[in-house]
């Protein structure tokens, strides 16, 4: 079976390098899932039904999140009906939305997706440690293969979250910061790793945002609006290619491709 997970995906750029870039990556590598992860899909901050729709229309099978879920208000009810968006699950039990799914690939093989996110630089959560060791044996009672999306600030915070689930979950990938990583790999006990896919959204731009504006907040220290940067766009995302017997992966690639279009 193989996966493709894409990173981080910021506002209209982004969507564009998804439109541009989906298809033929999915036909290329013969893939049976997307995972897309959308909290900065929305002008840069958050979801709206509307955008999630589009999404799905490109192919993505089911979208993570993190955050900026919570950015937009009309998330907020969308996200008890459409059951394909997840919201890191270690948030409150009774908060809108749910951190798990699972879904069915295209060769039929169901798969299961956990999202949590990362309290280290980030607002004070529940532990998404405790919330994976509940999640992740209710979840492989209903499909063997696992994903994880741990969405986090630290390095060090996602590297501990793939030892601690590694030979339990096909993959453990990174998502937030923007910046892909070149530490894919498979953990000892065969669970695939990385600590950020990386952003799918404008490529001249402060990880998604206008330069002179993150400039500006970097000199001035003072509260400063953020749009999403224009121009070229990239995709960036992991090819993960699992075992379906073993629900453990055999290889992760990273992918990261360009264009001119605006």
């Amino acid at each position: 079976m193989r996966i493709l997970f894409i990173g981080d995906i910021v506002g209209e750029p982004g969507r564009a390098a998804v439109v541009h870039h989906l298809k033929g990556l999915t036909e290329r590598h013969d893939v049976d899932l997307v995972i897309g992860n959308c909290e900065n899909a929305a002008g840069g901050f958050g979801i709206t039904p509307k955008v999630a729709e589009s999404l799905f229309e490109t192919g993505i099978h089911l979208l993570t999140s993190g955050n900026h879920i919570w950015d937009k208000k009309e998330a907020i009810d969308y996200l008890d009906l459409q059951g394909r968006i997840l919201r890191p699950a270690n948030y409150p039990p009774d908060v809108p939305g749910r951190g798990s799914a699972v879904v069915e690939s295209r060769s039929g093989e169901t798969v299961a997706v956990l999202n949590l996110q990362g309290r280290a630089f980030m607002p004070a959560i529940d532990c998404p440690f405790r919330a994976a060791r509940a999640e992740v044996p209710r979840l492989k009672r209903e499909a063997r293969v696992v994903i994880v999306d741990i969405h986090a600030e630290a390095t060090s915070e996602k590297n501990a979250m793939g030892l601690y689930l590694d030979g339990e979950v096909a993959a453990v990938v990174g998502t937030h910061t923007h910046v892909q990583t070149a530490d894919e790999r498979i953990l000892p006990k065969g669970t695939a790793f990385i600590t950020d896919v990386g952003m799918t959204g404008p490529t001249h731009s402060v990880i998604g945002v206008k330069p002179e504006q993150a400039i500006n907040r970097f000199l001035k220290q003072m509260p400063q609006k953020f749009d999403p940067a224009t121009g070229p766009a990239q995709l960036a995302a992991v090819l993960l290619d699992i075992d379906e017997g073993s629900g453990l992966a055999r290889s992760i690639t990273r992918i990261q491709v360009h264009s001119d279009h605006t």
